[in-house]
């Protein structure tokens, strides 16, 4: 599993303002979005949530297991977000809840309207053009995921400005807020775009570069060669690039080969540095070090673990 961005630690109810030991609650208005502070203290199961608005949930300290969408359920862990449309009712188990080991989770519910403007403005000032018909939306079929350092951020941030008593509140959240959902879109417009590039190579100029890159990954991709590949300037690649995803594509390259390494650690005996080249990179000391970094362990020993398994 790739390494999650935990929120900061949130100061639990006191005990004796608890309402209840179930989904105890604390709200917190703001002009455009709600946040809600949901606390745990017993065992429970089948406890229905659900929310007017779009909402994004992050869990802070403990397990719940998640019912959604009439899809399998899933362990909701710290350091996870899910993102649920607007009267989509959640159906959550508590199955570790106690006074010793609580559960706290928060909920960002988000008016409508303004989720709207927000995409509205990135459809005007930062759509793909070039006749694609790919405009920024909200989508739900990847709504559950691991947070990165960015979303971990920005989450943390509206916490604290949400909870604080400053009169200039509001104004620091919608700022806060926007970057936020933008982050959002990012992630699940390449998450869209890279499920579908093998299907629709050239529907898109997204979807082709994304497609050379996955064809080609175990070579030299050069920055400039994928510049020709968009029709596009260096610096207009990286920032359309970036804009798109909200990431570089030396960071989209790294990942998809570490996804293409974790696959050859745990189904071959290539030995490390073997691995690392055959996913195109040339110094080993670099690939352990990336790896590291995304996975928090080395490569050695997620091949271990991975053998272990088997």
């Amino acid at each position: 599993m790739p390494v999650k961005s935990y929120l900061q630690a949130v100061d639990f109810t006191n005990p004796k303002y608890l309402q209840k030991l179930v989904e105890n609650r604390r709200v917190f208005n703001l002009k455009n979005c709600e946040l809600n502070i949901f606390e745990s203290y017993q065992q429970a199961y089948r406890v229905p949530l659900t929310f007017n608005d779009f909402v994004i949930t992050s869990m802070v300290q403990g397990k719940k297991v998640m019912h959604l969408y009439d899809k399998p359920s899933f362990e909701y862990l710290p350091g996870e977000t899910v993102i649920v449309p607007a009267n989509e009712t959640m159906i959550i188990d508590f199955p570790e809840a106690a006074n010793e080991t609580p559960t706290q989770c928060i909920a960002l519910s988000v008016d409508e309207t303004y989720i709207r403007s927000t995409v509205q403005y990135l459809n005007e000032y930062y759509n793909p053009g070039d006749g694609e018909n790919s405009n920024w939306r909200l989508q739900f079929d990847k709504y559950h995921f691991n947070n990165d350092a960015d979303v971990a951020s920005l989450i943390n941030k509206l916490v604290r400005i949400c909870t604080s008593s400053e009169a200039s509140r509001d104004i620091f959240a919608d700022l806060s807020m926007k970057e936020l959902l933008i982050r959002l879109l990012q992630s699940q417009q390449l998450y869209r775009v890279a499920e579908e590039k093998d299907h629709h190579t050239n529907n898109t100029r997204l979807h082709f570069v994304l497609h050379y890159i996955n064809e080609h990954l175990t070579e030299n991709i050069s920055i400039d060669m994928l510049c020709r590949k968009a029709y596009l300037s260096r610096n207009l690649f990286f920032k359309w690039f970036k804009n798109q995803f909200g990431i570089t594509p030396l960071q989209y390259i790294n990942r998809e080969r570490l996804k293409l390494a974790k696959q050859l650690l745990a189904n071959t005996s290539y030995s490390v540095s073997q691995v690392g080249v055959q996913c195109g990179f040339k110094d080993t000391n670099y690939f352990v070090r990336l790896f590291k970094s995304a996975e928090g362990i080395t490569p050695g020993t997620y091949q271990a673990i991975s053998s272990y398994k088997k």
